[in-house]
């Protein structure tokens, strides 16, 4: 275990027990009141492949204005950060960057000029750099990953709650264009009520590299202190670690259509993993049998699937599956007594409408497109031209704006700490699932009971 990772553990356990305490006795009756902001400053704290594109998005908006940044990355993200400051803003203004090693991202948040923060770091880091954010009373949004333990997802409620401040959750793919539109069909009554969900995470990243802009460095051979970027920290997961590490991609769309932490909770779950094989024929096959990471045992197993039960009884299969030869697939279904839609192929069925067994097809009287024209989101309707451009098809934008708008407004977050701390609570659950022989594990009510009085909120603005 790293030094980064013991200090991470040892700061959870140091103020998990306090944090606890102070929210059950000191939880505001209007929770997380904001004040209106007509521009807002922000700090990012990590920018490397991801934060950059974050940066960038936040460079382009008038209603923001980026103070600071925070990355001991000196050789690779900072030099590209400090390009793209220079293409937007000039060369006359400045940013502030704090690259003195991995904590000095506490100076950062030690400034008065900064409203909200961006953390777009490894996963280890996550509840760590958002706590200390919270202390110094900046808004933080975390990016998405797992936790290490379940600890770690109330320890950020605690802190979000004894703050009195929101933590945003930037899980991008709830602004995917056909994940809108479907959640649109749902919410509508297109496929009647919801029985059964699926969602994953189906990315080949054996091969994880990093672009600098110029050329590809790294890859699935190398990896931890001669590896980049993602390869740097995110295969050493794979070699320490069984269960759904990445669970907020598939879980974070679908809770929506159900209203996850509003009105309806995730109560259970169980989990299977295969055995660990595809990481290190990558390996051999392109670093050869005597290459060092050959010996290397895999934890991993090559694809985790996790089946979990709601309150409402729907139930939702996730999968993960990173370290096989695939194609991209984050494996969406959405299913109700009245027909389904399923990812991978467009697919719909709508009973009384469709064929009998037969998906609808490209051509054909209702063709899926057509419902995709007819249910396409009104947000993504107004800001198609505004994403345009934008990472991931122009998802990244709609979550930046998201976060943005909400503070401007004082409004409450689309996607919480709540919401953020169930979806990293997966990982935890789901190693322990797996190590237990696929044993029932049981999740958190991390609102304390106010999901039967939350209403669902998230894209029920036209605004954000």
């Amino acid at each position: 275990m790293s030094k980064q990772q013991l200090h991470r553990r040892s700061f959870i356990k140091g103020t998990v027990a306090a944090g606890v305490g102070l929210s059950l006795l000191n939880t505001p009756a209007k929770l997380f009141a904001n004040e209106k902001k007509p521009k807002v400053r922000v700090g990012l704290i990590g920018v490397g492949a991801r934060g950059s594109g974050h940066l960038s998005l936040c460079l382009h908006r008038e209603d923001v204005d980026v103070i600071a940044i925070a990355d001991p990355d000196t050789k690779f993200a900072v030099p590209k950060c400090r390009e793209i400051i220079s293409k937007v803003y000039g060369a006359k203004r400045k940013i502030a960057e704090y690259t003195n090693g991995p904590e000095d991202y506490l100076n950062l948040l030690k400034r008065d000029d900064i409203d909200a923060v961006i953390i777009a770091t490894p996963w280890e880091w996550h509840t760590i750099q958002a706590v200390a954010a919270l202390k110094a009373g900046k808004t933080p949004a975390v990016e998405v990953c797992g936790a290490a333990d379940v600890q770690e997802c109330w320890q950020l409620v605690n802190a979000s709650e004894a703050a009195n401040i929101q933590v945003f959750g930037m899980e991008n793919v709830c602004y995917r264009r056909d994940v809108m539109a479907v959640l649109n069909m749902a919410r509508q009554g297109l496929f009647g009520e919801i029985t059964h969900l699926q969602g994953g995470y189906q990315h080949d990243l054996r091969g994880v590299k990093f672009n600098d802009g110029k050329q590809y460095y790294g890859g699935g051979v190398e990896f931890g202190e001669k590896g980049l970027s993602e390869a740097h920290w995110r295969t050493n997961h794979s070699v320490h670690r069984n269960g759904d590490l990445y669970p907020t991609h598939g879980l974070g769309p679908v809770g929506n259509v159900i209203n996850m932490n509003r009105g309806n909770r995730l109560l259970s779950l169980t989990s299977v993993a295969t055995k660990s094989r595809g990481l290190h024929k990558y390996v051999v096959d392109h670093g050869g049998e005597n290459h060092p990471n050959a010996k290397v045992e895999f934890k991993l197993g090559d694809i985790v699937s996790t089946l979990i039960r709601t309150s409402n009884g729907e139930t939702i299969m996730l999968s993960h599956d990173t370290n096989s030869p695939r194609p991209y697939s984050l494996n969406f279904r959405v299913q109700g007594t009245n027909g389904l839609w399923m990812d991978d192929q467009q697919s719909i069925y709508i009973e009384g409408k469709s064929k009998h067994d037969e998906w609808e097809k490209t051509g054909s009287e209702n063709d899926p497109a057509s419902y995709f024209g007819k249910y396409d989101h009104p947000l993504w309707k107004r800001f198609t031209k505004d994403a345009a451009g934008a990472g991931h098809g122009g998802m990244d934008w709609y979550v930046i704006n998201s976060f943005i708008e909400s503070i401007k407004r004082g409004a409450p977050y689309a996607l919480d700490v709540y919401d953020l701390a169930t979806w990293y609570a997966i990982t935890p659950l789901s190693e322990q699932s797996v190590a237990e022989g696929g044993s029932l594990q049981f999740i958190p009510d991390f609102t304390r009971g106010r999901w039967m009085n939350r209403k669902p909120i998230f894209a029920l603005d036209d605004q954000y």
